[in-house]
């Protein structure tokens, strides 16, 4: 009979088609046999996610604290590079006018100052609403920032943890930095090196809620620059140090500190930007894709797009290697904000 010999002929040839499927990692679409009989069956799509992401006002000279540009990267990354349907909702420079632009978000990112430039400052009770219904919280760079009392014990609620002025430390140095392989946020990126103010030393809550990320080891040599520097910064030199943690709150939210942001160049960093970016999405409660968020690279024209006017501008170039290996700076005494005390 000819009808058996063309079926077999027939799921040879879907065997076939299956096959190259599967080598080009076209997953949307997975094909179930059942005797002669063959149906398709698509993959859920995502759900799309609302990010809401707070800029703070200008800061630092040119090329330094550029929240607002940096989160225009970050979120044409998202919107419109890396294929998945979230959204990404910058406000630029504070805390919204509008309220309304919460609505219907799973996440809310704060780029900015922190201590008495922090944009929450003064809506502590409407973040910790937002919180409360798990909505994801994360804070990057100064944005970690806030004192210890109040604010403090909020910030170890929404995200796990903070900068604490006199315990945390600032110094700008490279980090060869390595991530936590079993965590969805590292997903695509095999290792983080990069020169930044990398804080450490943060203070978490006790016991400890957070989960590291990411982390790397100071060193003498490593560091090009010392702003604060604390008892706890020397003493964690050769010690393994975390620049990004991760929480699961009780409240079915989730929560990310991430320290690094000072220098605008280093979102031309393709692994930078992508431990940023799958952070961004992890928070927000979505799934971070098996390779991580894909964006295009950024180049130097779009790295000058969108500065904050300051007194002096400069051109930003791509990171290079020189800036991870610039020379170490002589140490300095312990100082930070009222120490030592005046006479």
């Amino acid at each position: 009979m000819n009808t058996p010999k063309f079926s077999i002929a027939s799921r040879q040839l879907w065997s076939v088609a299956l096959s190259i499927l599967v080598l080009a990692g076209l997953s949307s679409v997975v094909f179930l046999t059942t005797g002669c009989k063959e149906e398709v069956v698509e993959e859920k799509a995502p759900e799309p996610k609302k990010i809401v992401l707070i800029t703070g006002v200008p800061s630092h000279p040119s090329g330094q604290h550029e929240f607002y540009a940096g989160a225009v990267i970050l979120a044409r990354g998202i919107n419109e590079q890396s294929g998945l349907p979230h959204r990404v909702e910058v406000v630029k420079h504070g805390w919204p006018e509008d309220e309304s632009v919460f609505d219907g978000a799973h996440a809310v990112v704060f780029y900015s100052d922190g201590n008495a430039r922090h944009p929450v400052n003064g809506h502590e009770a409407k973040l910790d609403e937002l919180a409360a219904k798990g909505v994801g919280i994360m804070c990057m760079h100064y944005g970690v920032e806030v004192p210890p009392g109040e604010q403090g014990e909020l910030f170890k609620k929404w995200i796990g943890g903070h900068y604490e002025a006199g315990f945390s430390t600032n110094p700008h140095w490279t980090a060869a930095a390595t991530l936590d392989k079993e965590h969805p946020i590292s997903r695509g990126v095999p290792a983080v090196t990069a020169n930044d103010e990398w804080y450490y030393n943060m203070r978490f809550a006790e016991p400890k809620t957070a989960r590291d990320i990411l982390t790397a080891v100071p060193t003498k040599e490593r560091i090009n620059r010392y702003v604060h520097w604390t008892p706890k910064g020397k003493e964690g030199l050769g010690k393994r140090q975390t620049m990004m943690w991760a929480v699961e709150r009780p409240d079915g939210g989730r929560g990310i500190g991430f320290t690094g942001g000072h220098w605008h160049r280093n979102w031309a960093n393709d692994d930078f930007r992508r431990a940023v970016h799958n952070a961004m999405i992890w928070v927000a409660g979505a799934e971070v894709p098996h390779v991580g968020v894909e964006s295009q690279p950024v180049t130097e024209a779009q790295l000058n797009e969108n500065l904050d006017e300051k007194k002096k501008m400069e051109h930003i170039s791509l990171p290079t290697e020189a800036d991870n290996n610039q020379p170490a700076a002589p140490e300095i005494d312990f100082r930070w904000p009222g120490y030592p005390p005046k006479k």
